[in-house]
């Protein structure tokens, strides 16, 4: 076990876990809400460190980023758990298990050997995915701080439940993150994820003005958050931060504990798609359904720039972070 960062020692050997904004009080030989953290003797200690359950190369646009180097790969890795319980996860298997099966597999890798094996399979980037990276933050913000000396990129695929306290910690190793915000009311958050919304939206500001470069993804279900006013909602907190934020509204299927809702319809996406777009975001991308709504267009003269296909890039011809029509500026990374 590797002893936590960011708790507090309180009296009665309890503490105070401040990685999330659950902010668990957790008593002695007790986890927290995660079930990856336990209290021992008034000791946190993390249950996951070293300790992978996914690692795989991927394309970074199945993060996903699509303004991070367009069509390069991705190192990406997991531990298992989670501090939401969402009823639609779609890699409940891993995330879930601490709780729903009370145990917790992994495979033991060092941080060196991450970085190792991310550079000799030509990634460009390590992605802490598949399951929330803020629960395994001491492993992965010591695989950022290497990945960082060897010249790779960070990024995280968060549902942007981290406090304050640490992203100021993993802020400087952290180059990109997607994050989801997955819906416009904190009803849903309560109901579907066992959360709260406003947390979320804090991280997405704050991350944008430490200079992380930041898409969002809504993952749109029928019923729940497909609302035109909620998506418009949620649109509109995007452009207050800047129109250059991507939003990715990407198609639901039944997963897990929600097998009672359809799948998400093309037309819906479209529709989503649109709206973000009328009410002001450069760019909107339809996600999980292939072939549709993924390209990057100029946001002033309309040219076609990055065109893909599901994960695949079939042709980009932004010329140094512009347009080679109009020279209008295409923000991200690596562009």
């Amino acid at each position: 076990m590797k002893e936590a960062l960011l708790y507090d020692k309180l009296e009665d050997q309890k503490v105070r876990c401040n990685l999330c904004n659950h902010r668990c009080l957790i008593g002695e030989g007790k986890k927290g809400l995660c079930q990856v953290r336990v209290n021992q003797g008034g000791t946190l200690y993390s249950l996951v460190y070293g300790k992978l359950v996914a690692e795989n190369v991927d394309p970074i646009e199945k993060k996903p980023l699509f303004h991070v180097q367009p069509g390069s790969r991705s190192y990406s890795i997991a531990t298992c758990g989670c501090n939401f319980r969402c009823l639609h996860c779609q890699n409940h298997e891993i995330s879930q298990m601490p709780r729903d099966e009370s145990r917790i597999i992994g495979w033991e890798v060092s941080p060196r050997e991450v970085v190792r094996k991310a550079k000799a399979s030509g990634c460009t980037s390590i992605s802490y995915t598949y399951t929330e990276p803020t629960i395994y933050f001491e492993y992965a913000l010591d695989v950022a701080k290497l990945a960082r000396e060897a010249g790779l990129l960070n990024v995280f695929v968060t549902n942007g439940y981290m406090t304050s306290e640490a992203l100021d910690t993993f802020h400087p190793y952290l180059d990109a993150a997607n994050v989801d915000l997955k819906a416009a009311t904190d009803d849903f958050y309560k109901k579907i994820c066992g959360a709260r919304m406003e947390p979320v939206k804090e991280s997405i500001r704050k991350m944008f003005s430490l200079g992380v470069w930041v898409e969002v993804t809504t993952l749109i279900i029928p019923g729940l958050n497909d609302d035109p006013e909620g998506l418009r909602e949620i649109a509109r907190f995007l452009l207050s931060i800047s129109p250059d934020i991507p939003w990715h509204v990407s198609a639901f299927h039944p997963m897990y504990r929600l097998m009672d809702r359809p799948r998400t319809s093309a037309s819906t996406l479209r529709r989503a798609r649109e709206l973000g777009l009328a009410e002001g975001l450069k760019y909107v991308y339809c996600g999980n359904i292939p072939g549709e709504g993924e390209d990057t267009h100029c946001p002033r003269c309309g040219t076609s720039l990055i065109r893909r296909i599901g994960f695949r890039v079939l042709e980009n011809n932004v010329k140094d972070g512009h347009c080679p029509e109009c020279g209008e500026a295409i923000q991200g990374l690596g562009l």
